[in-house]
């Protein structure tokens, strides 16, 4: 966990993520990601120069009908002194069993961004910390631009005018690999993934691109993130202070 805190601090840092006084909604799904940044965020507290508060926050997507159990997740919490909130939602019904949606990843992801940005409000969250982490960037820096013929991807640190959120995520400097042996070594309780659509996404097809393609270009994934900053795509370069706004 030494290396995932430093390279969170480092994130945090650069892109001026954490103010004194934040109150910060970890999404907070289950898997390896989300379980790492919960866990960095709960340690950073206890001596970053910044007071801030966090709150876990899991949607509940009631996979065939039924409520998920997240009685692990709620022991780290309890842990790591955090307080956590299960919000149930009709996210299954309505994307596979009303909707029926072929490719229903882009739906998912907007309705449960919507669910989760009010769930941090009505938690008195001024800020929702996402679990993206390098690999992440790259492989949304290649969708963009093979997809779409557009140079972008996330920024680190977004603005919500709408929901007066800030978006913040603290792992985009570090690897997947790094994330997956933090998880296994500190014993996350990692809850394997329901969605029927685990594992077939355009994501995975571009993750499986990327690393048939750094065995010809090593480290490539690192090569693009540095691109991304030296180039300042979608705020990747150093922030002092200014925030990018959510388009």
């Amino acid at each position: 966990m030494k290396q995932i805190l430093s390279l969170t601090r480092a994130a945090v840092d650069r892109y001026n993520m954490i103010e004194d006084g934040d109150r910060i909604a970890v999404g907070v799904s289950g898997g390896k990601d989300s379980l790492v940044l919960l866990t960095a965020l709960a340690r950073l507290r206890t001596f970053y120069p910044k007071r801030f508060d966090i709150t876990a926050v899991t949607l509940d997507y009631n996979f065939n009908g039924e409520k998920g159990n997240y009685d692990e997740i709620k022991r780290l919490c309890e842990e790591l002194k955090v307080d956590y909130v299960i919000k149930s939602t009709r996210l299954w019904e309505v994307i596979f069993v009303e909707r029926k949606e072929k490719n229903p990843c882009s739906l998912c992801a907007k309705m449960r961004r919507g669910i989760l940005h009010d769930a941090a409000k009505e938690a008195g969250c001024n800020k929702v910390a996402l679990g993206h982490h390098l690999d992440d960037a790259a492989e949304t820096f290649m969708m963009n631009l093979l997809s779409g013929g557009r140079v972008a991807c996330f920024s680190p640190v977004s603005y919500l005018s709408e929901k007066k959120l800030y978006l913040i995520r603290p792992m985009v400097l570090i690897e997947e690999r790094e994330i997956e042996k933090s998880a296994r070594r500190n014993k996350l309780p990692v809850v394997k993934s329901k969605c029927p659509a685990d594992k077939v996404t355009n994501r995975q097809r571009t993750k499986e691109l990327l690393a048939s393609l750094e065995k010809e270009y090593p480290m490539l994934r690192q090569k693009i993130i540095g691109a991304m900053q030296s180039d300042n795509v979608s705020g990747w370069g150093e922030m002092t202070g200014g925030k990018n706004l959510e388009i």
